[in-house]
């Protein structure tokens, strides 16, 4: 099992120097992966529902603070060495796609093929719409439009083209390419039928959140039942289901502390042999990397917590 970090780009994480640090100390740690979440602004109200908490609210609304991840991402690469960096995860559409295509190309140059893409199609409506992306109706079509002219840029040998609804151009030469021949795997974020199903057809791998009170996959058994569908869709689409890559963001996880639902504790939660029984059980279920929560409210407390995991759970 891999494991890696979560970052938001708001709080301790939101100043260069709390960034380059925490970032350097995972890289010494051994995490696998950073990862660094994606808003690019925040509107005054916000009417859409979060999908990630029981009544809808988003916790970053309250701020709306927030770096753009993938020169946020460009700035970790120069600060580390081996560890990979993912956007955790990239709405497809807040960015015109040539234009998007080229930053994640320059990110993967930067890094020398360090980049992992999570994508996935965004949540708030209201966010889209001010960043002019295609109508929210229409962002899963729209993704799928983006995810084909981003691959035909990474991998045509001389001008490129591609003639679609939401994404046209011909005579484009692309160059430097991504380091990563084909360019940086694609992982889609997501726990419902449109997302599984995007993930099977589009992506190297599935990169859901465990908590999606519509959709949960905090225990094996869920988390088995939704991976079983994932692959039965890639085969469906003429894939190799055991290619696909496989990772998942924990935000639930507690070192030392028992969470408790139903009276049963959850994964990931609770003593360090029990967490480390629980990544046993995910991984022989499939589960090749566990992203966890180890922000805290300063740099102090998010290195404290880090090494603390990394020393209990990662050793």
């Amino acid at each position: 099992m891999q494991f890696g970090f979560h970052m938001s780009t708001r709080g301790a994480t939101a100043a260069p120097d709390n960034i380059a640090q925490i970032a350097s100390l995972c890289d010494r740690l051994g995490f696998a992966v950073f990862g660094v979440n994606d808003h690019v602004v925040v509107t005054t109200e916000i009417s859409s529902t979060y999908p990630y908490s029981a009544d809808g609210s988003w916790a970053g609304a309250a701020q709306g603070t927030c770096l753009e991840t993938l020169a946020t991402l460009g700035f970790i690469a120069a600060h580390t060495e081996r560890i990979r960096l993912l956007s955790s995860v990239l709405v497809i559409p807040h960015r015109p796609p040539v234009l998007t295509a080229k930053m994640l190309a320059t990110v993967d140059i930067l890094s020398n093929g360090r980049l992992t893409v999570g994508a996935g199609v965004g949540w708030m409506r209201e966010e889209l719409n001010a960043l002019g992306a295609p109508a929210y109706e229409r962002r899963g079509r729209a993704s799928h439009e983006y995810i084909e002219a981003f691959r035909t840029l990474w991998t045509t040998n001389g001008p490129a083209e591609y003639h679609g609804e939401f994404v046209d151009f011909s005579g484009v030469v692309f160059e430097p390419k991504p380091v990563q021949p084909g360019g940086p795997p694609l992982w889609i974020g997501g726990e419902g039928t449109a997302a599984r199903e995007r993930a099977a057809r589009y992506a190297d791998g599935w990169y859901p959140v465990g908590r999606n009170p519509r959709y949960p996959l905090d225990t094996v058994a869920r988390f088995s039942e939704g991976l079983a569908d994932v692959r039965k869709r890639a085969e469906g689409a003429g894939r190799d289901p055991g290619a696909l890559e496989v990772a998942m963001y924990a935000p639930w996880n507690r070192l030392g502390e028992e969470v408790i639902e139903d009276g049963q504790r959850l994964p990931f939660t609770g003593s360090a042999q029990a967490i480390i029984d629980d990544v046993g059980a995910f991984e022989a279920a499939g589960l090749g990397t566990l992203l966890v929560n180890l922000e805290g409210t300063s740099v102090a407390e998010t290195t404290e917590r880090c090494e603390a995991f990394a020393e209990a759970v990662m050793r």
